[in-house]
């Protein structure tokens, strides 16, 4: 388990705040961090990977202390914490191949099985070309699987995909999930798309001037009771299920979780993943297929 309450004194866009947070994540989960920018999720995760120090607080992880302000201080060193980091740049190094990035990573590590990681992020024909070679979402699955090469305690994922267009985000999202249940890892994922939060994780911390205002099952979270009787969206179904004569099911609208209940025959003919319109003519919804 991660046990994390700490404070830190920050400049953010819209002034000096106090970075003032405290949470536990329970090992193999995936948590996203979710607020407006600016809000203190970089820096948060900057302070787990021990980039930076925190004024005040504790951070645990597996029982063992990574830092305390008291009694006596303890700040474990970046190395010390073995924390896999990808970034949105992907910070690989050019003068390497991805395959020489991936043994980097590893270092002395004996029981790293690359080419495994390789396959896994589907870069076997690309382990003997160097970065400028490669597109985004390639440079990206080269930076995922250089962290996987150190075999992290914790994986840390600042925005990794949002520079990368939808198809391969999507792609991308599902090699991040793969490897998350693969190598049991316990991951934090700082994203602005609720889409790829609802997806990934299992539990939503959202911050808002570096305080926690609230947490969740991302449903829960992003779930929204009002909805316009006038409307023609499209919307992606994150589930459904028989209830009754009927079927109900969780859809995202844009940004926002919405439960609705279909007819047998309407329910029948839509599957998890699809991506439905739903329409609103005279206050009675159509729904249909994209």
């Amino acid at each position: 388990m991660i046990d994390i309450q700490v404070q830190k004194k920050l400049d953010s866009p819209s002034g000096n705040m106090v970075l003032d947070v405290g949470f536990t994540i329970e090992e193999g989960q995936m948590v996203a961090l979710f607020g407006e920018s600016g809000a203190g999720k970089t820096s948060l995760l900057r302070i787990l990977s021990g980039l930076l120090q925190p004024d005040k607080g504790r951070i645990s992880v597996h029982e063992r202390i990574w830092f305390q302000s008291q009694p006596k201080v303890i700040n474990l060193k970046p190395q010390e914490r073995n924390v896999g980091f990808v970034f949105q740049d992907y910070a690989l190094f050019p003068h390497m191949t991805v395959l020489e990035n991936l043994q980097f990573a590893a270092g002395t590590r004996k029981n790293v099985n690359l080419q495994h990681l390789l396959e896994l992020n589907e870069l076997g024909d690309l382990k003997h070309k160097k970065p400028k070679n490669l597109s985004g979402g390639q440079q990206q699955r080269v930076a995922l699987a250089r962290a996987l090469a150190q075999q992290p305690n914790i994986l840390l994922l600042d925005e990794p995909l949002s520079a990368l267009d939808d198809n391969i985000r999507r792609k991308l999202q599902r090699h991040l999930l793969e490897a998350h249940k693969e190598y049991k890892l316990t991951t934090i994922l700082v994203s602005h798309n609720i889409e790829e939060i609802i997806k990934l994780s299992d539990w939503v911390i959202e911050l808002h001037h570096g305080k926690t205002v609230e947490q969740g099952h991302p449903h829960q979270l992003f779930a929204s009771k009002e909805i316009s009787e006038d409307f023609k969206v499209t919307a992606e179904v994150l589930s459904i299920e028989s209830s009754g004569n009927s079927f109900v099911a969780q859809l995202l609208v844009q940004n926002h979780v919405l439960k609705m209940s279909f007819s047998q025959k309407q329910g029948k003919s839509i599957q998890k993943g699809d991506r439905i319109v739903l329409a609103s003519n005279d206050f009675k919804p159509n729904v249909y297929k994209e």
